[in-house]
């Protein structure tokens, strides 16, 4: 599990791949995403969810006031800080994967109205919900980055590789 959310974890950084924070900002689709935001996004879901699985509080918590500001950089936010602060995260997910006695092992969910109340999940259940939440932000991150500059997650690898 730990693999595969790595690997989705690439085809998103991939994406950044040689542009600026002014192009990482950029919203070249019709959606209000960018690559930037995007990547902070990801980082802040993975901390959010590896907390709770602690029984600890997420290192953000965000407010319907606030929320448009999880897909966006601010203030001196940066693609290197965020990348800094995502294999950070990264670290945090992977020693706790490897710490817990079993993947069955369960937590409560956050009490919001669109869980089942006094609902727990498993930390399986954490892992792959990453996955597929990173795999989905990958994705539009791939579109995102062909919109800006043509270049394609093909491309994208090989460039990675060289």
């Amino acid at each position: 599990l730990l693999s595969f959310l790595e690997e989705q974890r690439g085809g998103l950084r991939r994406s950044l791949l040689g542009l600026t924070d002014e192009q990482a900002a950029a919203k070249p689709s019709a959606s209000e995403l960018s690559l930037g935001g995007l990547l902070k996004h990801v980082a802040e879901v993975e901390q959010g969810w590896i907390a709770r699985a602690k029984g600890e509080k997420p290192a953000v918590e965000r407010e319907a006031s606030n929320w448009h500001e999880c897909f966006a950089l601010v203030g001196d936010e940066t693609v290197a800080s965020q990348l800094a602060y995502w294999e950070k995260v990264a670290a945090e997910t992977e020693a706790f994967a490897r710490s817990v006695p079993s993947l069955d092992e369960t937590f409560p969910l956050p009490d919001q109205p669109w869980f089942p109340p006094e609902g727990r999940v498993s930390v399986r259940w954490v892992l792959l919900h990453l996955i597929r939440e990173t795999a989905r932000h990958a994705g539009h991150a791939d579109i995102i980055r062909e919109s800006l500059d043509g270049k394609t997650a093909f491309e994208l690898v090989a460039l990675a590789g060289q």
